[in-house]
């Protein structure tokens, strides 16, 4: 197809989260100000100076059968049961070809994870010194490859108009859906499931994350250990789990009557171009994308009413979030009802940009905003409007909302939902 400017929506939605094991759990989770973090059991957490996370609330070896989960990778597992539920919820009831309300090659793929297939490649280092190499899975390659969520989620719904998997850290999961909303748009396919999903709660990359001092080590009171924007903040609670939707474009979908949960505007993008793990300080990239989005979709900062914010509870990435939306939207930001889902989830890394932008397509469809907890004493330099206590309510009328994640190396991406 020639390359076009098509309108695209959200149809479908699905998630595994630490707060439950699809969508519905997850938002009712969200809205009820449930925290997802715990104390991590087991003998080999016992020695590390953070021994707390945000497990999935459901294994997924309790909803994928035993031949298939042994052969995936744990992000690899969370990617196909969120996929599946979104594919479900999007009114697809077979693979394309199969279902003939959308064709494979006008299908695509786009699953995102920011460490891939790490908990495989340490547990089979493992076996390797312990047992032996005959012991080796041979399923170890196609477990550990980055790109095996997105791989196996294409080979499950048939995805032939392209299968790709960004890697950008903690930004991966929202690179995914600009990506696929830029798939829809320039017409190269009708339809793409798109998300983030990760599983790294192991102990070396808890570890390495620690000795970083970007970890909580609120080992204590591991419920109220994430909290952003709190003078207390003290880094970031590691989640696991998966978030993906189903974007398609408009057209497309009112050919087949689906049902339409928001407009999918599209991204912005930048790199701070400063540190490898440290965000800008003034927030200069972070300005930099949410002026680009606004560029690139004509979106007014008057129309924006609410905000899932990236906020991990670092004590400089919470401020300079701040900074740079201060700086691009002024007095606009003061009517943004800002949400930081990570204070419940904790942070999914490659996982947290699929998660949140369900999270964000929900609040628009139910106009309600999640809470944010923990905010005990709010830090001085936070001067915007967070939502702490209560979920609320959202303005009626055609509105919108932005979903923001930053990564590791610099990567900036701000995603753009509106209402239909």
């Amino acid at each position: 197809m020639s390359s076009t400017n098509r309108t695209v929506v959200v149809t479908g939605i699905g998630a595994t989260t630490p707060l439950g094991g699809d969508s519905a759990s997850t938002w009712e989770g969200l809205i009820a100000g449930r925290s997802g973090v715990r104390p991590l059991e087991g003998e080999r957490f016992e020695e590390l100076p953070v021994r707390i996370a945000a497990p999935a609330a459901v294994d997924p070896g309790e909803v994928l059968p035993r031949p298939q989960a042994r052969k995936l990778d744990r992000s690899a597992q969370f990617a196909l049961i969120a996929a599946r539920e979104a594919w479900a919820d999007a009114g697809f009831t077979a693979a394309a070809g199969e279902d003939g309300n959308i064709q494979p090659d006008r299908l695509g793929a786009v699953i995102a994870s920011g460490i891939g297939g790490v908990t495989t490649l340490l547990d089979q280092y493992d076996v390797l010194k312990e047992k032996g190499v005959r012991r080796v899975s041979p399923h170890t390659v196609p477990m550990l490859m980055p790109n095996g969520p997105s791989a196996n989620v294409g080979l499950e719904v048939n995805a032939q108009a392209g299968v790709h998997t960004p890697v950008s850290a903690c930004a991966s999961g929202a690179e995914a859906i600009g990506y696929a909303i830029e798939m829809i748009r320039n017409g190269r396919a009708d339809v793409v499931v798109a998300g983030g999903t990760e599983a790294a709660i192991h102990p070396l990359p808890i570890a390495a994350f620690a000795n970083m001092m970007a970890m909580s080590k609120n080992n204590d009171e591991p419920e109220r250990a994430s909290r952003p924007y709190d003078k207390a903040r003290d880094g970031f609670v590691l989640g696991e789990g998966a978030g993906v939707v189903v974007l398609e474009s408009a057209e497309h979908a009112a050919a087949r009557g689906a049902r339409v949960y928001c407009e999918a505007l599209g991204q912005g993008l930048s790199a701070d171009s400063h540190h490898i793990a440290q965000p800008e300080p003034t927030g200069r990239g972070v300005a930099a994308a949410v002026q680009n989005l606004l560029d690139n979709t004509g979106l007014k900062p008057s129309e924006v009413v609410h905000l899932n914010a990236h906020a991990t509870s670092t004590p400089q990435g919470d401020i300079a979030e701040i900074k740079a939306l201060r700086k691009v939207l002024g007095d606009d930001l003061d009517h943004v009802a800002i949400s930081a889902t990570k204070s419940m989830t904790g942070h999914l890394l490659g996982g947290a940009g699929g998660i949140e932008t369900v999270a964000t397509v929900l609040a628009l469809h139910h106009r309600l905003a999640p809470p944010t907890v923990n905010v005990d004493d709010m830090d001085d330099e936070i001067e915007a409007d967070v939502v702490r206590g209560e979920a609320r309510a959202l303005p009626e009328g055609t509105v919108a909302a932005i979903n923001n994640s930053f990564g590791f190396g610099g990567h900036n991406v701000v995603l753009a939902f509106r209402t239909v």
